[in-house]
């Protein structure tokens, strides 16, 4: 069983920064809209700053907020608390030194993961750019930790079914891969995985692209990887980023709830993904 030693200190760290006015939960309300499996939450919050603004932003990770450190890795990541959860103890993995976003990860990028996951289970995700919904462009990988045998996220069931499937159609009906993990301790794997998956959707390859040629999204635990090619980052007033694709779905002022209830959320991701 995973120790969660990380998890747990994540916690006493957010409860201290927060009573320091360093960390900013964001409050929510889930909505009964009848959409099973996905849940539908309404932000209540003030939305933070960083997502509506124009021009230049800072890069918060260059220096990262000491009073969200969690931990720092011997790959040389940090492990930082994310400024504005939404779960308490959502985690950040991000280079100490710049690395974009919208660059390939790197098999340290993955020996950091595997690093953390032996230690703290959960859904990692990944946003590949600002068209694939990351809010910063400093290489930032995201775990919602989860306890083991704990489902990881609402369309779970989905992903389990897809990777079962010998025939018939494909688990979702947008441009994607998916594999199961067969080592969840060997980062090679986990990377090799990550660049099949990018072959399969024409994302390209390191050797012959200097970055992935299209946004796409990752999502995966110790038994699975599912990559998603993006064609757009928002429809209908939602923004998406990779937990979209999870289940979860946050509705801002500007979402159009009632076009949602009516076209429902799959064909909301089908209108953000690659066809």
């Amino acid at each position: 069983m995973p120790a969660e030693f990380l998890w747990q200190q994540a916690l006493e760290r957010s409860q201290q920064a927060r009573s320091e006015g360093q960390l900013v939960p964001l409050e929510t309300e889930t909505l009964p809209l009848g959409l099973d499996p996905f849940v539908v939450r309404r932000l209540l919050s003030r939305a933070p700053k960083h997502l509506g603004a124009a021009g230049p932003r800072p890069n918060p990770f260059l220096p990262w907020e000491p009073a969200l450190e969690v931990s720092r890795l011997p790959t040389g990541h940090v492990l930082l608390l994310n400024k504005y959860p939404v779960q308490a103890a959502h985690l950040l993995v991000i280079t100490p030194d710049w690395q974009p976003q919208a660059g390939w990860l790197s098999l340290d990028d993955c020996q950091a993961v595997v690093q953390v996951s032996a230690d703290t289970t959960g859904l990692w995700f990944f946003n590949s750019c600002a068209a694939a919904g990351a809010s910063q462009p400093h290489r930032h990988l995201q775990l919602l930790p989860r306890h083991a045998g704990e489902p990881r996220c609402p369309l779970e069931a989905h992903v389990l079914a897809g990777l079962d499937r010998t025939t018939g159609p494909p688990a979702f009906p947008w441009a994607h891969a998916l594999s199961r993990r067969r080592n969840p301790s060997c980062a090679t794997e986990l990377h090799a995985l990550m660049l099949d998956h990018a072959m399969q959707l024409g994302l390209g390859d390191p050797i012959s692209d200097a970055r992935p040629r299209h946004p796409y999204n990752l999502l995966f635990c110790d038994d699975w990887l599912l990559t998603v090619g993006r064609s757009r980052e928002h429809w209908l007033g939602f923004s998406i980023n990779a937990l979209g694709f999870a289940g979860y779905l946050l509705a801002t002022e500007g979402s159009d709830l009632e076009r949602l209830r009516q076209h429902g959320p799959w064909q909301l991701l089908q209108a953000v993904a690659s066809p």
